[in-house]
């Protein structure tokens, strides 16, 4: 990493509101570019999920209508007014359920995990498809999903989708599926949550710049320059409207300002509704909150948008949904992940020979790992804690998110080694490393671990040098998904880290297998 000459943070905001740094690019107004299920049927999608027709809500959101939704529309109107109206035969007479890509697939656990990911690697492909009429969004390339209910691309997921496809020789996928993300940054102005029309108000954390360092390493050695417009606007996206922040109005969408001027960005939304995919559940949650419904459903979303759906992370009494504060809460992980989109950003300026560009960039991931540290780091804890800029407190929840961190290398030695102090006294489990340290019933909470969380803490103990604690996590992690795969056959979403005789649970749907995230991580484990 470059040494840091900071500016004053007065001027680095001032830039803000002039242009964003580099090529000129109009301020984006994210347009949704086609409407959302619940959007499009009205009071028949509401019907459908508050009766819960499918027992998981996402089910309906990703069926194909037969017709056109005007005339579907139409045809519920009327009927729904005649005595013995039947939902589920309606609904059956005018949609399609969602394809089964993985039915024909059998399991043989006479093959070693690595073979089975490797066969899995087609079941999980999708080719390019001409929009049909459902929420869909079409994508010019070939893609990789996570598996299971989970029948599109997922934005976060990908990157660790990646670290397998790198090990696999799959650097041609690794490539379109880069392609893939920056023609929806292209088209859309972001990255959705996934290429679905119910997720185009939220983004995930934000790993395209670690995809094309992937990238990079593995077919593309020019990637950063290649896709450096595409970094730019991703940036623009998640810094939109810092120009328009001030100590009257701290927050603008995923910006916010802190009471020193800093500014760090959080987890949001544009809609204030149900998410479709969840409506019923939703709902609910938000009637029991006891708050206005929207400001309820808008922490829901971004919560979702955070990737951990959910976590007493985001949970103002760090136990129940109801109490859900997402928008509150300047998260460790996001900001970290923009941090090393900043230093990316400013490589790709560097490389193209454009120092002026590339000392904004480096001073910005500077501004930002300073405030990050200023306001998340807990020197008597030895650890990094969201925090709620509205009640000027850490968040209590020990996370996984509190290691990111190492990942990016924000830290000096004295630091990580409190914070591996934590992982191995507070995290480290029998199977891995737990998400939190709290057990709510919420699936990114103990009992379970997640792949994902598994590859920062190593790879960031890693960078560090702590290659004895990086190397039992990795024996944990590599043993307990060789452990489910013998007595499964499957290669699941989420593992209990605590009690290796038990299946992972809690969540919004049942545990699901594929699994691009976990065959990712793991691949990449056992090759090193």
């Amino acid at each position: 990493m470059k040494r840091l000459h900071l500016l004053p943070i007065t001027i680095l905001l001032l830039s803000f509101g002039c242009r964003p740094a580099g090529p000129t690019v109009d301020q984006p107004s994210f347009p949704l570019q086609g409407q959302a299920p619940d959007e499009r049927f009205g009071a028949l999608f509401a019907e459908v999920q508050l009766a819960r027709l499918f027992p998981d809500g996402k089910t309906f959101v990703d069926c194909n209508p037969k017709s056109d939704a005007a005339e579907i529309v139409a045809a519920y109107e009327a009927e729904k007014q005649v005595e013995g109206f039947d939902l589920a035969a309606f609904v059956e007479k005018h949609f399609d359920l969602p394809k089964d890509y993985a039915s024909g697939f059998t399991s043989d656990t006479s093959r070693s995990v690595q073979k089975h990911i490797t066969l899995l690697w087609d079941v999980l492909t999708r080719k390019p498809e001409v929009s049909n009429g459902g929420s869909l969004i079409a994508l010019p390339k070939s893609y990789i999903v996570p598996g299971g209910r989970f029948r599109e691309v997922y934005y976060w997921d990908s990157y660790f989708t990646m670290l397998g496809l790198q090990v696999s020789g799959k650097g041609d996928m690794i490539e379109n599926m880069v392609d893939n993300f920056a023609f929806l940054i292209d088209t859309i102005g972001f990255i959705p949550n996934g290429n679905r029309t119910y997720y185009k108000t939220r983004s995930q954390p934000p790993f395209f710049a670690s995809m094309v360092q992937i990238l990079a390493e593995t077919k593309n050695k020019d990637a950063i320059q290649k896709y450096l417009p595409q970094l730019v606007k991703e940036y623009i996206f998640w810094m939109n409207q810092a120009d328009q922040v001030s100590s009257d109005t701290p927050t603008r969408q995923h910006v916010v300002r802190l009471k020193d001027g800093a500014i760090l960005n959080r987890y949001w939304d544009r809609g204030n509704t149900p998410r479709p995919e969840s409506y019923r559940e939703d709902v609910e949650t938000a009637e029991a909150s006891g708050r206005p419904l929207a400001e309820a459903y808008r922490d829901l979303r971004a919560g979702a948008a955070s990737g951990w759906d959910y976590s007493s992370r985001w949970f103002a009494d760090g136990q129940n949904i109801s109490t859900i504060q997402t928008t509150s809460i300047i998260p460790v992980d996001l900001n970290a992940l923009l941090y090393n989109l900043e230093l990316t950003i400013a490589r790709g300026y560097e490389l193209n020979g454009d120092e002026e560009n590339a000392n904004i960039y480096d001073q910005r991931a500077g501004l930002r790992r300073n405030a990050l540290i200023r306001y998340c780091w807990n020197e008597e804890l030895g650890f990094f804690f969201d925090y709620n800029f509205k009640t000027d407190q850490l968040m209590p929840t020990v996370s996984v998110a509190g290691v990111y961190p190492l990942f990016f290398n924000m830290v000096d030695m004295q630091q990580a080694q409190k914070i591996a102090s934590v992982i191995e006294n507070q995290l480290l489990q029998a199977g891995g490393v737990v998400s939190t340290t709290n057990d709510t019933g919420q699936q990114w909470d103990a009992p379970n671990g997640w792949a994902p969380l598994q590859w920062v803490t190593i790879k960031g103990l890693r960078n560090y040098g702590m290659n004895e604690l990086a190397q039992k996590i990795t024996d944990r992690w590599v043993d307990l998904n060789v452990k489910v795969y013998s007595n499964t056959g499957k290669m699941v979403e989420k593992y209990n880290v605590m009690d290796m005789s038990l299946s992972a649970g809690g969540g919004e749907y049942p545990l699901q297998d594929g699994f691009g995230w976990s065959n990712g991580v793991l691949l990449k484990l056992m090759e090193e």
